[in-house]
């Protein structure tokens, strides 16, 4: 039986949200503490480190979520360095019985992250992956001769024949902070601004927040959705979602954009169905 007061450590990558949050809802369920660590691992990204535009976001989505968490008493742990060994540390820190994660798909991510649980669990830890990325996973659809499709039409079509994915709802009140906290670097340790100010107007344009992606989303069904189908090769129109940084970092969904859909009756609405 896995002790209540063991911790479990919530790794974070490109799920930096509360809601909706597999890995953080089964965290809570287990019963244990939880730590939140967020590692920079820039050798482990292989050839797709992030640019200084996606480090700016960041900054700002790790902060942002830093915020969301001292609402409920716990703190966003930021380490730098190998994923395995920074994470072995945190394990030796914490007396950590359990490590579970968001499941990523880069291939060169996909073959680290195996590496990752096998050496876990071979240490007697309780790993465990999730889906908070996806609609469907690669492998769960198939075409008729049980192999990936090729085209995305046919594809697409299979993946209607799916009911879409409800929500995850997360028992943030469950959440239990550890007895003691390992250390952490400061965010500003982490260095993902630029030190010449070319990003100045990205404040004007973004608001890099999980309130943003709310905000954008709500904005977009109401005005857009409806004429995406024809205003999305319009530059002189605000046509598009602009949710992409969103969700590339997890500060949404795409099981939330679903549903947000769905509650304004867009789905069934050309442009709804042609952005989704």
């Amino acid at each position: 039986m896995p002790s209540m007061d063991a911790v479990c450590l919530l790794w974070l990558r490109q799920d930096l949200r509360l809601d909706d949050n597999p890995a953080l809802k089964a965290a809570v369920e287990s019963g244990r503490p939880v730590v939140p660590v967020y590692i920079l691992d820039e050798e482990g990204e292989g050839a797709w480190a992030p640019g200084g535009a996606s480090r700016w976001w960041l900054h700002h989505a790790l902060e942002d979520l830093a915020e969301q968490l001292k609402e409920y008493g716990l703190k966003l742990i930021l380490r730098r360095g190998g994923s395995l060994e920074t994470l072995r540390a945190l394990v030796k820190d914490t007396g950590a019985e359990a490590v579970f994660w968001n499941r990523r798909y880069e291939p060169v991510v996909i073959e680290r992250d195996k590496a990752i649980k096998q050496a876990l669990a071979d240490e007697e830890l309780d790993v465990q992956s999730f889906n908070a990325a996806l609609l469907f996973e690669p492998w769960t659809i198939e075409n008729k001769s049980g192999k990936p499709f090729q085209v995305f039409t046919p594809y697409w079509k299979r993946c209607r024949e799916f009911p879409t994915p409800d929500v995850e709802a997360v028992p943030l009140k469950k959440l239990r902070a550890p007895k003691v906290w390992p250390g952490s670097l400061s965010l500003d340790e982490l260095v993902l601004l630029p030190e010449i100010g070319w990003d100045e107007g990205f404040y004007e344009a973004w608001e890099p927040t999980r309130k943003g992606a709310q905000k954008r989303l709500k904005a977009f069904i109401k005005k857009a959705a409806a004429s995406y189908g024809t205003d999305r090769d319009r530059p002189d129109v605000d046509g598009t979602s602009r949710l992409s940084p969103y969700l590339h970092l997890g500060q949404i969904g795409p099981r939330e954009v679903f549903a947000a859909f769905k509650a304004a009756g867009m789905d069934d609405r050309a442009g709804g169905r042609k952005y989704l």
